[in-house]
């Protein structure tokens, strides 16, 4: 498969030339909340160049919606096309257990009324391995407090649905790698799979330091943490597992690895060798799960704040340091790669893919589009409509040419009261199978239920993007939504966030 540039996805295009970029980026969005009928939000996706389908109408299951079909993942149904992200909230104890945050967010997924939850939240399967010192623990330390997540999740799920024979829950097993916080939410101790000449002085690395290195030794050993961790949740009564591989985490980042020496690296089939050998030993040891992988499908050169918005990272040619991306112009996407992993995946019994982009750590405009960015982000330097059909139009040339494999889709959330009519649209044109929502249930967690039932979303719960779900757990206060859900607006962790958006909106007028 060729290259494809950004704007052969009938999209506007990115461009190299900064000064082009700088100029694009005084462009104002409108924000989505302005386009009150369909014709309008029609005739925006027109001014842009964009094609996406979307329904007139919402469409109850009684009136067949498209959303309402079952789907058969592996030797399992779910009983609609409904998909919950994995959510960290950055509020489990410090040994990995939940507190009463945590339980109450999982619960949230279960009154959804999505049938299939990926992995509630990111579980580290070591505790070295965390991104924050309060992330959930897939160790055998933690099994009541798995269980008891589950339990929550489940039992909500029945009172909001009837009943969960056709619920699907997973748990998301993860090594966050370059982005290892387990001690301190300020300090980094990283581990990587290869220097970085961009990200190692981004994340305080030195060019030098062989320790924060994996040797080869050392991921035989996390192979079997892996393991233990899938054991763990065949154990508690999950039913699948998420080995995850996306969004600069530790796998995400061995897919591009390049310049490796040794087995874990160079070719493609050495850069896959760590996640096809995890999940090899967790289809050998566990032949009763269902294993999925969450994948960033397509990445881009780091990005940077600009003089308004947010710019691409100067880079030498052939950039060797991207997973979907063109080496003789990292802003060009390449699927040649993505195309050939997910093959792999198949080929090695993975039940299904969940195909994401890009890293919230360098380039959150790609991967999770929204008009507000946080605190440590930058401005967009694109309609962030621009984004979401990029993903949308990725997933769909995947989901053509392996027609037979599940695919659940990302980026749907900045479509706002528009997304249950996109939903339904390219779940019937099967440009994916299954519509994830991550932010969007932080706020409305009930949408994908009252979508079903035909009722419109609720205008005060719906998600504008504001991006304090991530700039809380950036400056080391727990996640959530702070500027819709009751819950998080009553908590005095709502003035910590007041505050930090402060000093960092003071710090940026200084600069």
């Amino acid at each position: 498969m060729p290259c494809h540039r950004w704007g052969e996805w009938k999209i506007h295009g990115l461009t190299n030339n900064r000064s082009q970029l700088q100029r694009m980026s005084k462009t104002k969005y409108p924000k989505i909340a302005q386009f009150k009928t369909v014709e309008k939000f029609a005739e925006r996706l027109l001014e842009l160049g964009l094609s996406l389908p979307c329904d007139p109408a919402i469409l109850s299951a009684e009136n067949g919606s498209p959303l309402a079909k079952p789907l058969q993942i592996g030797r399992l149904e779910i009983g609609n096309r409904w998909c919950i992200h994995p959510m960290e909230g950055w509020d489990a104890n410090r040994d990995g257990t939940p507190t009463a945050h945590t339980i109450r967010r999982w619960q949230r997924f279960g009154q959804s009324g999505a049938k299939l939850i990926w992995g509630g939240e990111a579980a580290a399967v070591r505790p070295d391995g965390r991104a924050n010192p309060n992330q959930t623990l897939a160790t055998s330390s933690n099994e009541d407090g798995l269980r008891k997540l589950l339990f929550a999740l489940e039992e909500a799920h029945q009172q909001a649905c009837g009943s969960t024979k056709d619920l699907l829950v997973g748990l998301q097993l993860t090594h966050s790698g370059r982005f290892c916080k387990p001690h301190d939410h300020q300090r980094w101790e990283s581990r990587i799979a290869y220097h970085h000449p961009i990200l190692d002085p981004k994340f305080g690395i030195s060019p030098n330091d062989i320790s924060r290195l994996f040797t080869d030794g050392e991921l035989d050993d996390l192979i079997d943490a892996y393991l233990a961790a899938a054991k763990l949740a065949e154990r508690v009564g999950f039913r699948f597992v998420d080995v995850k591989a996306c969004h600069g985490y530790l796998l995400h980042e061995f897919l591009s690895a390049r310049t490796r020496p040794g087995r874990f690296g160079g070719d493609l089939y050495g850069r896959t060798l760590l996640l096809r050998t995890i999940i090899e030993r967790i289809r050998e040891g566990c032949p009763n799960l269902e294993v999925g992988v969450r994948l960033s499908l397509f990445d881009t050169v780091p990005f940077q704040p600009g003089d308004s918005a947010g710019v691409p990272a100067q880079w030498e040619t052939p950039y060797l340091y991207g997973f979907g991306c063109s080496q003789s112009n990292p802003l060009e996407m390449d699927l040649t790669e993505p195309l050939e992993v997910i093959r792999m995946l198949s080929d090695l019994g993975v039940s299904m893919v969940n195909l994401s982009a890009g890293s919230p750590y360098y380039n959150p405009h790609i991967q999770r589009p929204a008009i507000f960015p946080p605190s440590d982000g930058y401005q967009p330097p694109e309609d962030p409509l621009v984004g979401v059909v990029r993903q949308i139009n990725a997933v769909a040339e995947i989901k053509r040419l392996i027609p037979q494999l599940p695919i659940v889709g990302s980026g749907y959330t900045y479509l706002q009261e528009f997304l249950p009519l996109v939903a339904q649209s390219v779940v019937r044109e099967q440009m994916v199978d299954v519509v994830g929502l991550g932010r969007m249930v932080l706020s409305h967690p009930t949408l994908p239920l009252d979508t079903l039932a035909g009722r419109q979303p609720t205008r005060k719960l719906v998600c504008r993007t504001f991006s304090d779900c991530t700039t809380a757990p950036r400056n080391g206060i727990i996640s959530g939504c702070y500027p819709l859900d009751e819950y998080y607006k009553a908590l005095p962790e709502r003035q910590e966030l007041l505050q930090a958006k402060e000093l960092s909106e003071g710090t940026e007028q200084a600069e």
